[in-house]
């Protein structure tokens, strides 16, 4: 039987933040520490970000059957040679984690500059292994290449450097603490 079908992003995400925002809510209710002001909206930018990410890097699904199945072997998605090809085209995978390295701070004041590196290079892992994951199961996929892992790790290395120097201000400082869950964090 051959077929081919698209799972939508909104059909996955809409849902999930729907679920965030009601569990949101009843946390802030029930005056459960971290979930009112401040600490509310990081929590809030931080679900909008990782939905963001997971629609560029893991959706649309398309789910292949048949003759419309990729054949090619699941080894040739991958890329493993750092920097062979290399590019201007690994700008938007910098980008795209910067936030991450500028978020993670702001949750926990045990989050150095390592710890940073460590969960964006690990997200990025776990992001590269979804995408060949998804090329296994449903036929179809992106490449996986170590250069997304290198570029998003440097995104949100760049991230946490700009908090830090964003923290370099006093008004900045005060606005960081008030959405920080633990302001002697910054």
């Amino acid at each position: 039987m051959n077929f081919q079908t698209q799972v939508p992003t909104a059909a996955v995400l809409g849902p999930a933040l729907l679920i965030f925002a009601l569990f949101a809510l009843a946390r802030r209710r029930g005056n459960i520490p971290g979930w009112r002001g401040g600490p509310l909206v990081l929590r809030a930018v931080a679900a909008l970000y990782a939905a963001a990410v997971v629609s560029i890097t893991i959706f649309p699904l398309w789910i292949y059957g048949g003759a419309y199945r990729n054949e090619a072997p699941w080894t040739g998605q991958i890329q493993p040679i750092p920097l062979l090809m290399a590019d201007i085209s690994m700008l938007p995978n910098v980008v795209m984690f910067v936030p991450l390295g500028f978020l993670l701070p702001l949750f926990s004041h045990r989050v150095t500059r390592g710890g940073t590196v460590v969960v964006c290079a690990l997200a990025s892992l776990g992001i590269e292994l979804a995408q060949l994951l998804q090329y296994i199961a449903l036929g179809h996929g992106r490449a996986v290449d170590i250069n997304d892992l290198i570029a998003n790790t440097l995104g949100g290395l760049l991230g946490y450097a700009a908090l830090r120097t964003a923290q370099g201000t006093a008004s900045t400082r005060a606005v960081l603490n008030k959405l920080s869950r633990s302001p002697s964090t910054v």
